[in-house]
């Protein structure tokens, strides 16, 4: 079976909880060459920059890409798009869960296109982000 309409609005359990760590910010402050002092400062005050709910968000594709019943595969999905919906920004000391859901589910030619929408909740319930990507991903065809 492959992934299709049908599949528009699963969601999938909660990951298990992701600390937010000062060391995980740097490297991705570094990577990214920011150097607003809002992610450099001091442990009580840095926050992560708004793209790092990312990280967190894409360790919860795993759930969705080992659905047998959707026939994904990673190396055949591209990722095309990527925007967040933020309430707060993360702080060092978070402990993160993230919940997937696949919210639209479009066929174009040989490729489906896949919007998951992934929140991430600190362990007490309090809202963070949403994070919404856009994938390509191509079918693989049958062998005759």
């Amino acid at each position: 079976m492959s992934i299709g309409t049908e599949h528009e609005g699963r969601s999938y359990p909660p990951s298990r909880p992701y600390t937010v760590s000062r060391a995980k910010i740097d490297e991705f402050v570094a990577a990214l060459g920011d150097t607003n002092p809002a992610y450099t400062g001091d442990d009580g005050s840095v926050v992560a920059p708004p793209t790092f709910a990312a990280v967190i968000a894409a360790r919860a594709w795993g759930a969705i890409f080992d659905d047998p019943e959707l026939g994904l595969a990673l190396h055949r999905t591209i990722h095309a798009d990527q925007r967040f919906e933020v309430v707060r920004p993360l702080r060092v000391g978070d402990r993160i869960v993230s919940t997937p859901t696949i919210t639209t589910v479009r066929r174009r030619g040989p490729a489906d296109m896949i919007t998951l929408s992934v929140r991430l909740d600190t362990v007490e319930g309090e809202p963070c982000c949403t994070a919404v990507s856009t994938l390509i991903h191509t079918r693989q065809e049958d062998a005759a």
